[in-house]
């Protein structure tokens, strides 16, 4: 603001001091007229026009800057140097004599211009002069007005400001205050936006809200996820525990302690998954433009596990598929959802295991089968939720992980997962597309996944 208000005092100053000076000078011009044809070769002023002259401010100067004659009321000094007085061989001349700033005592305002002959004769420049006492006078006081004005305007702008601009961040003095409720741990309060308004602090508002917001689920997440695996990882590190304790009561034999450490490796080794089982479920999984054959590596995995011979809860497994079937997921998380739900089925359903592949209404489908024991309709409903499982399966080896993470890798690529038993049927991230695609399976435990079909194969 002192800018601003300096710029147009600067302004002002300039117009009104360019009016006066351009007055002045229109008078200096009118009075050499006058003068010029008055003044003779030897500078003196001709018969008949003393009265006229008289009453004019002037010195006629030679060509070296000497004073031939001048008005009663002028000393007998050239008013201007040589030096500008030769100037005015190259036309006319203004020049101001005496300062505005600090005053003098007779300011002048001369025009100096060469007389007619002055080549041919002793007289050569006219020097006429007016007083710019009323002139400095007026600027003097303007520059005092200003001055006094401007203060004045900076004065009440800086303190309006200051208030406005007070007024102005008083919602963000407000986000500041609910910033320290939400660092004292009060993590469910929210900013207040007005509904009204739609300005740059309201919008700063709606959006740390909605950070907020993020940031509290992702804390909730953590929070649930620490204690369920905290939970979950009790149970082997107390049986560990008691392992040792037990183990070191009394003196064992070498084959003793062979088992015992079997026993305490079997329970590491159950850490170990449990370990990387957490580590998949809290990845994120993205499908991005990646695509996989669900087909092929549906049979992949069947015959990989069907050459384990020597592992007996793979047995009877069978795969049936057709045409090849792309759909919107990376072959990683391909055969992390395979993976897991063969290994749900191994562990807690009973052979045979089928596992079959095929495509119906814009989705690739698979579906593994198994004639186990199945899940009650409670328990369909929960089954993919983190660490679930049935009162009968907490003795068999396994998290309640595995379905957790098949229901994230599919729901993230826009699908749907349904598990179905003796006529229940559940669906899991149940998505409109896929209200018509029915199931289509036996009595036996089912669980169904369905993958939208990769961009690729789509196009005809």
């Amino acid at each position: 603001m002192f800018l601003v208000l300096s710029a147009m005092g600067a302004f002002v100053y300039w117009r009104v001091h360019f009016a006066l000076d351009r007055q002045l000078n229109g008078d200096l011009t009118s009075d050499t007229r006058v003068l010029a044809p008055m003044i003779g070769p030897d500078g003196k002023v001709r018969s008949g026009g003393r009265d006229v002259v008289d009453s004019e401010l002037y010195q006629v100067l030679d060509r070296d800057g000497n004073v031939l004659s001048a008005s009663p009321t002028l000393q007998t000094r050239a008013l201007v140097s040589p030096t500008m007085a030769r100037e005015a061989l190259q036309g006319p001349v203004l020049r101001n004599v005496g300062a505005l700033l600090p005053t003098t005592r007779d300011p002048l305002r001369v025009y100096v211009t060469q007389l007619p002959g002055a080549e041919r004769q002793q007289a050569a420049f006219l020097v006429v002069a007016v007083r710019r006492n009323h002139r400095d006078e007026a600027l003097l006081e303007l520059l005092v007005q200003l001055s006094v004005a401007g203060f004045v305007a900076l004065l009440a702008t800086a303190v309006v400001g200051e208030r406005l601009a007070r007024f102005a961040l008083l919602p963000v003095e407000r986000y500041r205050a609910r910033a320290d409720d939400i660092i004292a741990g009060d993590t469910s309060v929210r900013l207040e936006v007005p509904a009204h308004r739609h300005d740059e602090v309201t919008r700063l508002g709606e959006t740390l809200n909605t950070m907020l917001t993020a940031l509290e689920g992702a804390l909730e997440r953590e929070r649930q996820f620490v204690n369920d695996a905290s939970h979950e990882l009790r149970t082997p590190l107390t049986l560990l525990t008691t392992r040792l304790q037990l183990t070191r009561r009394r003196l064992r034999s070498v084959t003793e302690y062979q088992s015992v450490l079997a026993e305490i490796e079997t329970d590491v080794l159950r850490l170990v998954g449990l370990t990387e089982h957490l580590l998949n479920a809290g990845s994120h999984q993205g499908t991005g433009d990646v695509s996989a054959d669900l087909a092929a590596h549906a049979v992949a995995a069947v015959e990989r596990r069907n050459a384990l011979v020597q592992a007996s809860d793979h047995a009877g497994l069978s795969v049936t598929v057709g045409e090849p079937v792309r759909v919107q997921l990376s072959e990683a998380a391909v055969d992390q959802v395979i993976g897991n739900l063969l290994d749900n089925a191994a562990r807690h359903g009973a052979p045979p295991v089928s596992l079959n592949v095929d495509q119906t209404g814009g989705f690739g489908r698979m579906a593994v089968v198994d004639v186990g024991d199945g899940m009650n309709p409670d328990l369909l409903a929960t089954a993919t939720q983190r660490f679930t499982r049935a009162a009968v399966s907490r003795a068999r080896e396994g998290f309640g992980l595995g379905l957790s993470l098949v229901e994230r890798i599919v729901l993230g690529a826009g699908g749907e997962v349904r598990l179905c038993f003796a006529g229940h049927h559940t669906r899991h991230g149940v998505s409109s597309r896929l209200d018509e695609v029915a199931c289509e399976h036996t009595e036996a435990m089912t669980v169904t996944v369905l993958l939208p079909i990769a961009e690729t194969q789509a196009q005809p």
